[in-house]
């Protein structure tokens, strides 16, 4: 072969190596996924609440525990207790000046009715300085992503909690345990989700036989007043990052049952493939064979059967903290903060409160949609 010839032959099929014929298994299923217009705003949904939930300190507006008194003016935090939500207003009297009104609480003088009156106009900017620090990443720092230009201000977008404390910046750091625990949660269920439905799948017989009973059992449970006992019996003196990893680990002892079956099936189906005997002939253990063979193989449907089990896990984080029996107050999650909204009167007067269920609602059904495009994008057969 001569030398042109051969040169010519390199560039064809280093062009075939950069054509759709020589993608990735990865690559096929970011090509599917990106044309699941729904899935991308979805997963960019998701991205960003766990971006903004993880650097709360930075994005919330103030403390979540209430701004501190400043002894040389005249607000105080009881003075905004069930604040309404606030306008955020960009004009004033022509001039482009972003603020908000904040209103006090006042008695009628007749009705001795409770009511709240314009009190002052308070100015909003980017990238301000709060009146109290705090530490992200192990830096110390103020400085907030949007507030009040004065530190001493107070503003209220999604309107007070009963303590006049910002519900925004409440639902900002209550996500961070939420989603966070969703995340945990669907790890550990994974590792024995894999574990268990590996095993069940590679050997069969009584193995498969024990396991798939126990799977059946567990998923014949009740599962709300399963975790209400398990959670009812953790102690109420632990502090709040016990009781997150004990309610994480509560969950996923239930969860990890239907992503077992998926594991299971798949390695009943590729037990007998090619590439799989082969494997064993040549001398690799069975380890090797399963973690270096079997499950590469299906990583794409683990990652969306991961991708469709956090909402269930967020769910159950949420109503095991509305029903009291999750993770308490001082702790911070969006079923801790609903719990606020359990009394018909508290509604009645402050039914912002039920903001932190939007927020469990768009997550969760972002989460699913994202999970939907990634469970098509992940089949072979899908065109």
């Amino acid at each position: 072969m001569s030398e042109t010839t051969a040169t010519t032959a390199q560039v064809n099929m280093s062009n075939l190596r950069g054509g759709i014929e020589y993608a990735s298994q990865w690559k096929l299923m970011w090509y599917r996924f990106k044309k699941h217009r729904l899935a991308l705003i979805s997963a960019i949904v998701v991205l960003l609440v766990y971006m903004v939930t993880m650097f709360a300190e930075f994005f919330a507006p103030t403390n979540p525990e209430g701004q501190a008194d400043d002894p040389a003016s005249d607000m105080r935090t009881a003075d905004f207790a069930a604040h309404p939500p606030q306008m955020l207003h960009l004009w004033d009297n022509g001039s482009f000046r972003p603020h908000v009104i904040l209103k006090k609480q006042d008695r009628d003088p007749e009705t001795l009715e409770l009511k709240f009156v314009p009190f002052k106009k308070v100015d909003v900017g980017f990238f301000v300085r709060g009146s109290q620090s705090y530490r992200l990443l192990g830096i110390e720092s103020n400085l907030h992503f949007f507030g009040p230009k004065n530190p001493n201000d107070r503003m209220f977008l999604l309107g007070a909690d009963e303590s006049g404390r910002d519900l925004l910046t409440r639902i900002l750091f209550g996500g961070r345990f939420t989603m966070a625990l969703g995340l945990f949660g669907v790890f550990l269920s994974m590792v024995l989700g894999i574990i268990f439905g590996g095993i069940s799948g590679y050997y069969g017989g009584k193995i498969d036989w024990a396991i798939q009973r126990i799977v059946e059992f567990i998923i014949s449970l009740p599962t709300i007043p399963i975790w209400m006992g398990m959670a009812a019996a953790l102690p109420k003196n632990w502090p709040p990052h016990i009781q997150y990893f004990a309610i994480t680990v509560i969950i996923s002892l239930i969860g990890w049952t239907s992503l077992a079956r998926v594991v299971r099936g798949r390695f009943l189906a590729m037990r007998t493939e090619v590439f799989v005997v082969a494997a064993k002939l040549d001398g690799c253990s069975e380890g090797r064979v399963i973690f270096r063979h079997m499950l590469p193989s299906l990583a794409s449907h683990i990652i969306a059967a991961v991708t469709l089990a956090i909402p269930n896990m967020i769910i159950a984080e949420t109503s095991l903290s509305f029903l009291g029996l999750g993770l308490q107050p001082p702790a911070m999650s969006w079923g801790v903060l609903l719990q606020s909204a359990q009394k018909i009167n508290v509604l009645d007067s402050m039914p912002w409160l039920l903001l932190p269920g939007a927020a469990v609602v768009i997550s969760v059904l972002a989460l699913n949609f994202m999970g939907d495009g990634l469970r098509d994008a992940a089949d072979p057969y899908a065109h």
